[in-house]
C-alpha cells in the first residue's frame, strides 16, 4: 500500500510540474514550508487546498479510485462479468495510466461522471430501468433506460473487451471492476449510438455533451457504473 501511495503522489508531482514552476512553487509550500516563509505566506491558500488533494490522494479510497480509472489495471475474467448488473451512476476510465495523468487524473474522472449525470437523467437511465444481465451460457438480457435488448454476447479477458450482439444493435464495450461491481464502458460513439437506438432523444442537444468530452478528453472511455 505505501508503495501505491508513493505512486500517487509522484504522478500528481508530475502533473504539477507540468504546469510549470508556479505550480512547483506551490508544491514546495505544501510539503515543505516553515513558519515566516515569504513563499509560505503568499501561498498560505493554494497550500490549503493542495494539502487536501495529497491528503486525499495518499488515501485508500482515492488510491483505489484511481486504479479503477483505468481499464486493464484490474483484469475481469468470464466469471466475472456473469450476473446481473444494475446502473448506479455514470461511468469513466482511460485506457492506459499515461492518458489518466495527462488528462489530470481521478479529479478529471470525476468530473466527466458529472457532466454525464445530467445527460443520462435527459434520457431517463436509472438504478430501476437500465441493467443487463450476463448468462454463463454467452447470452444476455438488458434493459437501457425502459428498453430491451438481448443477444450473445463474448468476452475477452485480454483486452477487457465485451462484445455485444443483438436484434437492436450490435456494439463493444469495455468492462472493469469497481469496489462494489462493475464499469461497462463505451468509446463516446458507441455509446452515442446506444442512447439514440435505445431512447427516442436521437436529435437531443443533450447527447452533444457525450461527443464533446470524446473530443476534450484523449482515450476516454464513458459508460455506466453497475452493481
Amino acid at each position: 500500500m505505501k508503495t501505491k501511495k508513493l505512486a500517487i503522489v509522484a504522478a500528481a508531482s508530475l502533473m504539477l510540474m507540468s504546469c510549470g514552476t508556479d505550480s512547483l512553487s506551490m508544491l514546495g509550500g505544501v510539503l515543505g514550508a516553515q513558519p515566516g516563509n515569504q513563499t509560505s505566506t503568499q501561498n498560505s491558500a493554494t497550500g490549503s487546498i493542495l494539502g487536501d488533494i495529497f491528503s486525499a490522494a495518499t488515501s485508500g479510497q482515492t488510491v483505489g479510485n484511481v486504479l479503477t480509472s483505468v481499464l486493464g489495471l484490474d483484469k475481469m475474467t468470464q466469471k466475472d462479468l456473469i450476473g446481473t448488473w444494475k446502473y448506479s451512476s455514470p461511468g469513466c476510465a482511460f485506457t492506459s495510466q499515461q492518458l489518466l495523468a495527462q488528462a489530470g487524473g481521478e479529479v478529471v474522472a470525476t468530473q466527466i461522471k458529472t457532466k454525464l449525470q445530467p445527460t443520462f437523467n435527459t434520457v431517463g437511465i436509472n438504478s430501476s430501468n437500465t441493467y443487463v444481465t450476463f448468462n454463463q451460457d454467452g447470452t444476455f438480457t438488458a434493459s437501457i433506460a425502459g428498453k430491451q435488448w438481448s443477444g450473445k454476447y463474448t468476452y475477452d479477458a485480454a483486452t477487457s473487451k465485451v462484445t455485444m450482439q443483438g436484434l437492436l444493435l450490435n456494439v463493444n464495450c469495455y468492462a472493469k471492476k469497481n469496489a462494489s461491481g462493475i464499469g461497462l464502458l463505451f468509446e463516446a460513439s458507441k455509446l452515442l449510438t446506444v442512447l439514440k437506438t435505445m431512447s427516442a432523444l436521437s436529435g437531443n442537444t443533450s447527447l452533444q455533451t457525450i461527443g464533446d468530452l470524446a473530443g476534450n478528453y484523449d482515450g476516454v472511455r464513458i459508460g455506466f457504473d453497475m452493481k
